[in-house]
């Protein structure tokens, strides 16, 4: 096998590492704008601009979204950029959206609320870590990639403020309650920590005849958003709470497949009675 030698070889090294850093630089990029949006979320949460929060919050949830698919498609993957990753979804997902629920609903129960605020980012933490541990495993079953265990961060984070979004839509009244944000977070804080499987969307293959339907629904989506962007992420928030019962259906149903195709032992047979079968075969076969 020929291997470039002397100063050609080593331009070629070099050359293939800038490419890398390029490649690892943009995903990394993405990560630290979401962590930037993750600290914007406090800051409007701070100067009572929660509608600015919730869109701080959006925009960290875009931003994580993006860095892990640019990652994977330039091939720019890195252990940095993983441990940045999960450096800036505890920010942003795990502490930002319980400081700004405290900040807007929590305070009136004192000590008590920031005890939730507490419990609500340990999870948070808690949940990121088993998943960095998760990806270590050599031989998942083949159903794994397909789902999530637990709640993800940046969607239990979106659950997290889902209350003060439809105070957003329909004004004061039930959810805004302490007592009603107070349950959300701890709901939401074990539904992180919890076994259930969800959704997750890492493997979903788009086949090309459906390329047109799936931009037709996008623009669609981004239309809604734009018109009406607190009933859509209303709507989001309860089509993901619906999708949970459906994942654990289906994870059992894989589960019980794949515990039935189990492989039956193939029969050893003597040397002389394989060397029959074999030459049978090859003799009843064409030609």
């Amino acid at each position: 096998m020929f291997r470039p030698m002397g100063p050609r070889g080593t331009l070629f090294r070099r050359m293939r590492l800038r490419r890398q850093g390029r490649n690892s630089l943009i995903p990394n990029a993405l990560t630290v704008l979401a962590l930037c949006s993750g600290l914007m979320t406090i800051r409007f949460g701070l100067l009572a601009r929660w509608d600015l929060a919730v869109v701080a919050l959006v925009l960290a949830a875009v931003f994580d979204t993006l860095d892990g698919r640019i990652a994977r498609l330039l091939g720019g993957t890195s252990k940095f950029g993983a441990e940045l990753d999960s450096l800036s979804d505890f920010v942003s997902f795990g502490v930002a959206p319980a400081v700004v629920v405290y900040l807007w609903s929590l305070q009136q129960f004192g000590g008590i609320g920031w005890a939730i605020v507490l419990l609500f980012a340990v999870c948070c933490a808690l949940r990121l870590a088993r998943f960095n541990t998760m990806l270590g495993d050599p031989n998942p079953p083949p159903w794994a990639g397909h789902y999530f265990t637990g709640v993800p961060a940046p969607a239990g984070a979106g659950l997290a403020i889902l209350p003060m979004i439809i105070t957003l839509e329909f004004g004061n009244g039930l959810f805004d309650r302490p007592l009603i944000n107070a349950i959300a977070l701890i709901v939401v804080a074990l539904l992180m920590v919890s076994r259930i499987p969800t959704f997750s969307a890492k493997r979903i293959h788009i086949p090309p005849s459906l390329w047109l339907p799936t931009l037709l629904f996008v623009c669609l989506f981004a239309a809604a958003l734009a018109s009406a962007p607190w009933a859509t992420l209303i709507s989001c928030g309860v089509v993901y709470l619906g999708s949970i019962p459906v994942a654990i259906w289906t994870q059992s149903r894989a589960r019980r497949r794949t515990g039935l195709e189990v492989p039956l032992p193939t029969p050893s047979l003597p040397p002389h009675a394989a060397g029959v079968a074999v030459n049978s075969k090859t003799e009843s076969g064409p030609g």
